[in-house]
């Protein structure tokens, strides 16, 4: 019997149908929090289900924008013309480091004091990345032992022109989200470039920012607008069906609607380098986001071997642990480097992918930055430990298909933080 806590996961002889899949959760993030700081009315549909963007939203309803839930996963939402009014409560991030850290951008700016919490998770990632090119716009920031709580008494800042010593897309969202509202230029550079769904939505939303190279620049102050926007399916979530499909020679999938920017696209380019054959149909843009179909079949032989290093690695960091859980089906295995974002995630992910590959019956190499993975492996069902982290339950679930024998995920109810409607979405795909 399974419940909301565990999920068994019986071996599949084959992956075949199509889906369409829940709104992407960055974007959503990121429309939801813009519509609420603009001026009038924003509608959203296919908005993401996930707890984390909920979480985003219930925040902004704090700070006095008004959020209505339609029917058919439409969402509206009114926004308070970039002034917030001030909580009495401390504004819960839940799960999400997507809320928290870009939030934390929006509020520095904004007049009065604002406390940001989360749940034990969240409360153990690293905050320090944030506060330090806040403090150089001069904000006013506490953070509790470099972690949350977050204090923040809001007040005029400066622009910077800042280097980002990590690649992440939050850090960006956060420093330009502050910069939207400050008098000059700011200007955030990155070694590696990030996923730019900040940039297309606060241009979405009638902001004008400048790109050049792996650098982006805003002029403050600006005022936003709001839109209407149907809301792409989401590519890291669909990453874990296309790998399900690249395990079964003789699969047909199809993925309708999805998200397809190139700074997140990098998964499809992998899985063919690994031969599963992916073809992108009807690929039309909306609101400056790339949008299509993907088709996607195993070859027949099985899947080969590859290496993810260096800029690759922070591009797939989201993908990765799902690409690990399958790599000892491959022939010649999968090689991760320069993944050290992976140890301060929801969960030390390159600790629990390794644990858990080896209750599979696997054998690997673990780095503090990565993972060797053999290939040409046989896994077998057994319990697995999530760690309550959503993209490890999911990962292994995908593994699981594979392997012989049921496959019991503990800690299920943590893929309700991104995709509360996988395990019915992977049930619906799996040929048993």
């Amino acid at each position: 019997m399974n419940t909301s806590h565990e999920r068994t996961i019986r071996p599949a002889r084959n992956v075949t149908g199509s889906l369409n899949l829940p709104g992407d959760k960055s974007i959503s993030h990121r429309y939801g929090m813009l519509a609420a700081f603009a001026e009038g009315t924003s509608r959203f549909s296919n908005f993401s289900t996930g707890a984390d963007c909920a979480s985003t939203l219930a925040c902004m309803e704090a700070l006095g924008a008004q959020v209505k839930k339609l029917d058919d996963g439409v969402v509206e939402v009114t926004g308070v013309g970039g002034k917030v009014t001030p909580s009495k409560h401390a504004l819960d991030c839940g799960n999400s480091g997507s809320t928290m850290r870009m939030m934390s951008g929006l509020l520095a700016p904004q007049w009065g004091g604002f406390t940001l919490v989360g749940d034990a998770s969240l409360s153990r990632r690293p905050m320090e990345r944030i506060r330090a090119p806040l403090a150089a716009m001069g904000a006013q920031l506490t953070l509790t032992l470099g972690h949350a709580p977050i204090m923040i008494q809001g007040t005029p800042l400066k622009a910077i022109d800042y280097t980002s010593p990590v690649p992440s897309a939050q850090v960006k969202t956060c420093v330009l989200l502050a910069g939207l509202q400050t008098e000059g230029t700011t200007t955030v550079r990155e070694s590696v470039r990030t996923r730019d769904h900040s940039e297309l939505a606060l241009r979405a939303f009638g902001a004008e920012l400048t790109r050049e190279g792996n650098s982006v620049s805003i002029e403050g102050p600006q005022r936003l607008h709001a839109i209407e926007a149907v809301v792409p399916g989401d590519l890291s979530s669909a990453a874990f069906f296309l790998c399900a499909a690249a395990l079964f020679p003789g699969s047909a999938l199809m993925l309708h609607h999805l998200g397809m920017n190139p700074t997140r696209a990098a998964l499809l380019d992998v899985l063919t380098a690994l031969g599963a054959e992916i073809a992108v149909l009807n690929l039309e843009e909306k609101h400056a986001e790339l949008v299509g179909t993907v088709q996607v079949s195993a070859p027949a032989g099985g899947l080969r071997s590859t290496e993810i290093s260096g800029a690759l690695s922070a591009q797939l960091i989201d993908e990765l642990p799902v690409l690990a859980a399958i790599a000892p089906y491959t022939s010649g295995g999968i090689r991760i480097r320069d993944a050290r974002e992976l140890r301060v995630k929801e969960s030390d992910r390159i600790d629990l992918v390794a644990k858990n590959l080896r209750a599979m019956g696997a054998e690997l190499k673990e780095f503090e930055d990565g993972l060797e993975i053999p290939g040409g492996q046989t896994l077998h069902g057994t319990t697995i430990d999530s760690g309550g982290d959503h993209r490890i339950a999911m990962a292994f679930s995908v593994a699981a298909l594979r392997a012989s024998g049921d496959t019991l995920i503990q800690g299920a109810e943590s893929a309700a933080i991104s995709f509360p409607e996988f395990f019915d979405l992977l049930d619906k795909i799996a040929e048993r």
